[in-house]
């Protein structure tokens, strides 16, 4: 094999390991995100549904309904990613709600509402709610960037059903 040959082989597989590495952090760090936010919801419902009240976009009966299921729906994403199911359609659901959250927090943000986002713990303390609704938009762009990730290369390794 000639010098020149065996250096572009060693970079093709440098470059593989890093962005395979990168897949695995994104789809292994995706799930334990959504695992953590389903999991702190689950069985705090009154205090899920004061804080999507608090966004005050849905009437207290939605409010309550949907804190019903985003908890079990988060955890049931987060396994989905940590199993290896389906990981480009949950990816893509994945940023689909992520979205919806950034649009929630814009408008409490832009409507000067000082509200809890509720994002892993359903009593979150604000200390500067201007801060933090800017902090947790970045933080939900990384996530989208992250699922996007997911969706081109998905981390298939260690995966059920890809």
């Amino acid at each position: 094999m000639s010098p020149k040959l065996s250096l572009a082989n060693e970079s093709h597989d440098r470059r593989t390991v890093f962005l395979d590495a990168l897949s695995c952090v994104a789809r292994f760090g995706m799930a334990f995100v959504w695992i953590a936010a389903g999991v702190s919801k689950i069985g705090d419902r009154l205090a899920v549904t004061q804080n999507i009240q608090a966004y005050d976009i849905f009437t207290p009966a939605w409010s309550d309904i949907l804190a019903q299921l985003i908890g079990p729906a988060e955890l049931i994403g987060g396994l989905l990613l940590l199993f290896g199911l389906w990981l480009r359609p949950a990816s893509k659901v994945a940023i689909g709600v992520l979205v919806l959250f950034i649009v929630g927090i814009g408008q409490a943000w832009l409507r000067g509402l000082e509200l809890n986002c509720g994002c892993f713990t359903p009593d979150e303390a604000i200390t500067n709610y201007q801060l933090q609704y800017f902090g947790v938009i970045v933080r939900d762009l990384v996530f989208i960037a992250l699922s996007a990730w997911t969706i081109w290369r998905p981390f298939t390794k260690l995966a059920v059903r890809p």
